[in-house]
């Protein structure tokens, strides 16, 4: 072979090496293009999904789903107790953190449908005496406290306020949000603020004279069969406690027995309580009204060191879904919001 056909074979060797290559990474692109669309038809794997959250760095996970008449579906992963390595439990007791203002809103809405308030009675009307120490207090009303609109500061954002105190006095915990400038003129927008929960307490303990505590038990609990919710720590065995961590250390004994973060479930009493809430007879025709007249839906979500939790009714799934995480912090408030957006689409998958 003379060198110019040497150097034609070669070059046409080259050329054919090279077309096999590129046929190849197209194949291959088209394949893993192919994979990653046909991912998103696979049907997801419940206990896989809490798994892949607990791999990721949480400690335990509770979650209970009920869809419209179907049997609740309760499943865990992960541990409730970093010392013993005791595995989630779903009949462990958490604490619920800002849920617990969903049963101070209900007891609002029940007392105002009995005309024992009105959503329009003002801050001033049932407090008079912090009329001097919360600005706007002539105009801020019930109505506003319920819905985040009343410009009051929150107390948790406050200088020398700590969650890694305990907090167990009300008043104690209200001077954080006293004598400030309101942060801006009631009504004019939501912003979430911790207090205006604190001093819904606070009215509706005078509004029934006694501790409003006692009027949730007796008009929520006990009628629905709750039994294993509690307003304070103190009520329960903490043995049947999940313990609860906020950046790896265990906070499980730190107190908070205010309103509106103080109240002690487990994932199945509250998914029973937010179907009751919203489709069941917690609240008959009048109080679903007025419930509808202030808010848009039924759920709420809670954070207390060491514990997060999502409370959900969607309607368009005619789904409850609660899911209880007892890590806080090192991002796992973004691991339980994936999470619980990969329950959502689970539950969508379900449906025929």
């Amino acid at each position: 072979m003379n060198a110019q056909s040497f150097t034609q074979t070669l070059s046409q060797t080259f050329f054919a090496i090279v077309l096999f290559c590129v046929a190849t990474l197209i194949s291959s692109c088209s394949s893993s293009s192919n994979d990653n669309n046909n991912s998103d038809d696979e049907p997801l794997v419940l206990q896989d999904i809490l798994d892949q959250t607990i791999s990721y760095g949480a400690k335990g996970i509770f979650v209970y789903i009920q869809t419209a008449d179907q049997p609740a579906i309760l499943a865990t992963s992960g541990i409730q107790n970093d010392t013993s390595g005791e595995l989630a439990d779903s009949r462990a007791l958490f604490k619920i953190a800002s849920i617990s203002k969903l049963f101070i809103a209900v007891s609002t809405i029940k007392l105002t449908h009995q005309g024992t308030l009105t959503l329009s009675d003002t801050l001033q009307d049932w407090l008079p005496e912090l009329s001097s120490r919360i600005e706007n207090s002539e105009a801020i009303t019930i109505r506003q406290l319920l819905q985040h609109r009343s410009g009051i500061p929150d107390f948790d954002s406050q200088t020398g306020f700590s969650w890694s105190n305990s907090h167990t006095d009300i008043d104690d915990t209200l001077e954080y949000a006293l004598d400030l400038p309101a942060d801006f003129a009631p009504n004019e927008r939501y912003e979430y603020s911790n207090t205006n929960y604190l001093l819904l307490g606070k009215i509706l303990d005078r509004a029934l004279n006694y501790d409003h505590r006692i009027y949730i038990q007796d008009t929520i609990l006990t009628p629905n069969q709750l039994f294993d919710t509690y307003s304070l720590l103190e009520e329960i065995d903490i043995s049947l406690l999940a313990r609860g961590y906020w950046n790896g250390n265990d906070v499980t004994e730190l107190s908070y027995s205010i309103p509106g973060g103080s109240m002690i479930s487990t994932s199945e009493n509250i998914g029973v309580f937010i179907r009751e809430l919203a489709t069941g007879n917690l609240l008959s025709f009048e109080e679903r009204s007025l419930y509808r007249e202030v808010f848009s839906s039924f759920e709420h979500s809670g954070w207390l060191p060491g514990y997060q939790s999502i409370a959900r009714y969607s309607p368009n799934l005619n789904t409850v879904i609660i899911q209880f995480m007892n890590s806080t912090g090192a991002n796992t408030e973004a691991l339980a919001q994936e999470n619980y957006n990969k329950l959502l689409l689970w539950v969508d998958q379900q449906t025929p």
